[in-house]
Parts: structure tokens; C-alpha cells; sequence
């Protein structure tokens, strides 16, 4: 008798066992499918932004920059969705503006494989970004040296002798910020205050510019060296909202601070009414399941092609 339920225990060891594998692959095989549909889900989403991107952009007039004004009333930024795809299967997607944040790449420039100094513009308006984002503006020198090439600390800055004693120990990147989540490498950084500035900020080329009519309040004001002006986020979008085209445009943007409004519209400057750099965030529903894609598309100005440039499964 007792061998008998020693085996008949075994079996059930044995049956349960079989079963749970066979649970779990067929659930593995069901999260496979899932995750090769919301994909394929995304990259119609990202095809659907792209032809709504190029057909606003041959729509519309040249501005102020030369090429199409890109603002917030336009169609390519309202929200899709939830909007059902399949039965049981539905997309939310949005577009967002990338060259409304402020470019961390700004704040070094290069010649070749020589490191210039910081640009002092950008700089000073990072550092005022940092400020009214309740950050440390030491920040701004730390980010610096982690661009730049020499060895020669800024003021507040920190070069390779400070990251090799870390444990682990690493070095500074030395080059532009490809995701702006490198913040978080420097030392004592945290997440804190990686959270206040992340909505603010972006690690584009350098050669970008800002565009002030999709640009943050916050962005906005961190060039103006003499007020805070935009900072009413809320107001700032209302404006938006009713006005006909651009807003700020540029003549008021820089009569806001006393610059000669007829520069800001100079190729050399950093200020234009236009973008190439779009971020599309696209969510999947699938049963109870969600897929979060984000994709960083590039606008080609010349013949509006659109393609998507960066993916990635979260938004930094």
C-alpha cells in the first residue's frame, strides 16, 4: 500500500509538472504573438504619423525660418485614439516636438576633433533651465566635461578622475549625449532631479535649433537673461490654441527680452519656427496587456520624407 501511494503521489508530481510547462509555453507562445503584433501595430502608427507629417508640411506656407511653421494647432499634434485597430486590439498615439526642449548637445560645440569652449548662450540658459526647475546649477559644468574632450574640469565640473571612483568605476563619455537618462551617470545626480528636468529636455544633434512655437514656457524663459515670462504653462497653451499660426513668433519672442527680433530669425542662431525631430509615443492594448513604443522620427525639410531614426521601449 505504501509503495502504491508513493507512486500514485509521483504521478501527480509528474502531471502537474507537465501541465505547468505546458501552461507556460503556451503562454510564452501567446505573449510572443502579442508582442509581434503591437510591433507591427507601432510601425503602422509610425507610418500613419509620417504621412500626416509630410502632408501638413506641403500644406503649409513657408514662415519665418524659410520653411513650414510647426505649431502645436496644427493637425500632427493632436492625439490618436484609443481607436480599435483589430477587434480586441487597440492604439493610442501622440506626436511630440523634440526641438521644444532644451538640446544638451548645444552646450559644447566641436571643430574637427577639437573641443571648443562651452557655448556661453547655451550655457547661461542652462543654467537658468536648471534654476527654475529647482535643480543645482552645478549641473551645468558636470554636463559639460562629461561632453567635452580635454581633461580640464570646469569650475563646478568633474573629468574621468571623478567617475573612476565610482564603484564600478567608468569614465566620461567625452562625446555628445546620444539619451538624456546619461544625466544619471553623473555622480550624485539621482533620479530627483533627473524627474524635475526630463519634460524639458532632449539630446538632439547640435546643429538643431529651437523651435519657440512648440518650445516649453520653461525653455523659453531660460533664454531670457532678464525675466520669466513664459512659465504659465497653461496660459502659454490657450495662446496656442486660439492663435492662427506660431506663437510666440519670432518678433515677439525676442521683443520679450530685448533682442533685435531680426536676428533671431538668422540662420546662425539657434531660434526658428520650424523642426525636423519628432517623438511619436505609441501605446498597444491587447487584453489586458499594454506595449509602449517611442519613436524619435526625422523630417527630411527638402522633400518631407519621413523615417523613424530611434526606438525604444521607454521615453528616455
Amino acid at each position: 500500500m505504501l509503495v502504491a501511494i508513493l507512486l500514485v503521489a509521483l504521478g501527480t508530481i509528474l502531471a502537474a509538472d507537465i501541465a505547468y510547462q505546458s501552461a507556460m509555453s503556451a503562454r510564452r507562445s501567446t505573449a510572443t504573438l502579442s508582442f509581434d503584433e503591437a510591433l507591427l501595430v507601432t510601425e503602422g502608427a509610425e507610418a500613419l504619423a509620417a504621412y500626416g507629417l509630410k502632408t501638413v508640411m506641403q500644406n503649409s506656407k513657408p514662415g519665418a525660418s524659410g520653411g513650414p511653421d510647426v505649431y502645436a494647432a496644427q493637425p500632427w499634434a493632436q492625439p490618436v485614439g484609443p481607436l480599435e485597430v483589430v477587434p480586441g486590439v487597440t492604439l493610442e498615439a501622440n506626436l511630440e516636438d523634440m526641438q521644444g526642449r532644451f538640446n544638451l548637445n548645444w552646450l559644447v560645440g566641436y571643430q574637427g576633433a577639437t573641443a571648443q569652449k562651452p557655448d556661453p548662450s547655451a550655457l547661461a540658459a542652462f543654467k537658468k533651465l536648471l534654476q527654475l526647475s529647482d535643480v543645482d546649477q552645478k549641473w551645468a559644468d558636470m554636463v559639460v566635461d562629461w561632453i567635452d574632450r580635454d581633461t580640464q574640469p570646469q569650475t563646478e565640473g568633474a573629468e574621468d578622475s571623478a567617475y573612476m571612483s565610482q564603484n564600478p568605476p567608468y569614465l566620461a563619455a567625452n562625446q555628445y549625449i546620444t539619451s538624456t537618462t546619461e544625466l544619471l551617470a553623473l555622480p550624485g545626480f539621482g533620479r530627483e532631479n533627473y524627474e524635475k528636468l526630463a519634460p524639458y529636455i532632449a539630446a538632439l544633434p547640435p546643429a538643431t535649433t529651437l523651435n519657440i512655437c512648440t518650445a516649453k514656457g520653461r525653455v523659453l524663459d531660460a533664454f531670457n537673461p532678464n525675466s520669466v515670462e513664459w512659465e504659465d504653462e497653461t496660459a502659454l497653451q490657450k495662446n496656442r490654441a486660439s492663435a492662427p499660426g506660431c506663437f510666440p513668433d519670432l518678433k515677439d519672442y525676442g521683443a520679450s527680452f530685448g533682442a533685435d527680433a531680426s536676428k533671431l530669425g538668422n540662420s546662425t542662431t539657434r531660434f526658428k519656427t520650424s523642426s525636423s525631430y519628432f517623438r511619436l509615443s505609441s501605446l498597444v492594448t491587447i487584453g489586458s496587456a499594454e506595449f509602449n513604443l517611442y519613436s524619435l522620427l526625422y523630417l527630411d525639410g527638402q522633400g518631407y520624407f519621413v523615417h523613424p531614426i530611434q526606438r525604444s521601449f521607454s521615453p528616455d
